[in-house]
């Protein structure tokens, strides 16, 4: 961990909406004139989408093994490096990895499922965010959460996870139904061995909870509303949260245990930056003050 150059890492699977706490970060950072650099995950894949595909035909075997959750299948050494060096100098490289709703990076010519150049992160930042999958990974050969100051985990439940990422994958990225269904099942096994440990190093989690049936999560369907699902947030035993503060603020919140609060779905972006605001107020004051 550092605290010259602090590291903040939201990680999630994907459909998780890791998106919608980095939007609270960004607000945040906007409103304290913090200067950060950001980081996606994505960017650590080992893979263009091209030449996962043509992998996957010549080695059919292989498919599982070469999803976007294996550790085969991305650049940890260089994803931990960047952690070690910024934490240490401020400073570090990374690229940006092409998304069908990237229409700025498509209108200048890249395509999608490829990757920009790797460049130098932006000088005198205040912080590092970072936003992807495995911002809290351990393995015998990697130990990304160690270099992390504030570690978020965004889980929703697995069949809310399962229906955004069908609805992303569909409307915003073009794919067919069939096909995210059968990414979804060949990632199974990755999923759990290294998407679901990060949540049990997190300091805070983000659970979205639906009150509305979502016993199948394969049909098609509408995302559950905010006003239809609670958020579970649960802490770090060791940490210090004023609960008294956080139940008075947020109206229908109320303690399910001793360190998990919870919230109506619709206060979730006022719960993160009630929650998140002063602790990266306080990793930044120790940043100043060292």
């Amino acid at each position: 961990m550092s605290r010259e150059y602090p590291i903040v890492a939201v990680t999630g699977s994907s459909g998780a909406g890791t998106t919608t706490v980095r939007r609270a970060f960004e607000r945040m950072f906007a409103r304290e004139a913090t200067h950060a650099a950001f980081v996606d995950g994505d960017a650590f894949h080992r893979y263009t989408r091209d030449d996962l595909a043509r992998l996957h035909r010549e080695e059919p075997d292989r498919k599982h093994q070469l999803s976007h959750f294996a550790v085969e299948a991305n650049l940890l050494d260089r994803l931990e490096n960047l952690f070690v060096e910024y934490g240490e100098h401020g400073t570090g490289t990374c690229r940006h990895y092409i998304h069908a709703e990237d229409k700025r990076m498509l209108e200048a010519g890249y395509r999608v499922g490829t990757f920009t150049e790797w460049r130098p992160l932006p000088s005198g930042t205040d912080l590092l965010f970072y936003e992807g999958l495995h911002g809290g990974l351990v393995t015998a050969e990697h130990d990304i959460a160690k270099h992390v100051d504030l570690l978020v985990g965004v889980a929703p439940t697995v069949n809310l996870e399962w229906i955004q990422k069908i609805d992303r994958d569909i409307n915003m990225r073009g794919y067919s139904h069939e096909a995210v269904v059968d990414t979804i099942l060949g990632r199974m096994h990755d999923y759990v061995r290294y998407i679901q440990p990060q949540f049990s190093r997190t300091h805070i989690n983000f659970q979205r909870v639906p009150t509305v049936d979502t016993s199948n999560p394969f049909e098609p369907q509408a995302i559950p509303t905010d006003a239809e699902s609670f958020v579970v947030i649960r802490f770090r035993d060791r940490m210090k949260i004023d609960f008294p503060y956080l139940l008075a603020m947020i109206q229908d919140s109320f303690m399910a245990r001793p360190h998990t609060l919870v919230v109506p779905g619709a206060k979730m972006p006022l719960a993160i930056e009630l929650i998140l605001a002063p602790k990266v107020e306080a990793l930044l004051a120790q940043r100043r003050f060292r």
